[in-house]
């Protein structure tokens, strides 16, 4: 296994994993080549919203829930205590579009590494950002 890259996901990309098919295709095609991470933060805020996006798509909440653990298998949870120590820069960076995303901020601060989303706020952050439709582009390592 040669680990080149690695990745910071955004809450409504593991969300996206949960309900679509092209993130979580993505991610287990490249689980072996790229290190794909999440604060502990966004795993948490993306279980809190599946009950309620599963009804609005009549889609079992009980399945919809078992999609995280299983997505938890590729995507690494990075506990608060190693990003916490990036708070106050990420914070800055972040402050002005969305303050309460600084704990993705704060994780690629910390690891060096671009962010996944779809969440425009973290533009301008100084943090290379990805979008699902591009993505791979990094994930191949064509960018």
């Amino acid at each position: 296994m040669n680990l080149r890259k690695a990745l910071v996901l955004d809450a409504n990309i593991l969300l996206r994993a949960v309900f679509g098919n092209r993130v979580r295709q993505l991610l287990e095609t490249y689980e072996d080549e790229v290190v794909v991470c999440a604060p502990d933060i966004c795993f948490q805020d993306a279980q809190g919203y599946i009950p309620t996006l599963a009804s609005k798509r009549s889609i079992d909440s009980s399945l919809a829930l078992s999609v995280p653990e299983q997505v938890s298998r590729i995507v690494v949870s990075v506990d608060r205590s190693l990003y916490e120590t990036y708070e106050q820069p990420a914070r800055e960076r972040i402050q002005r579009r969305d303050p309460d995303d600084w704990p993705v901020v704060a994780a690629a601060l910390m690891l060096n590494v671009p962010v996944w989303t779809e969440d425009q706020d973290f533009f301008g952050s100084g943090i290379p950002t990805w979008t699902t439709d591009r993505v791979e582009l990094y994930l191949r390592g064509s960018a």
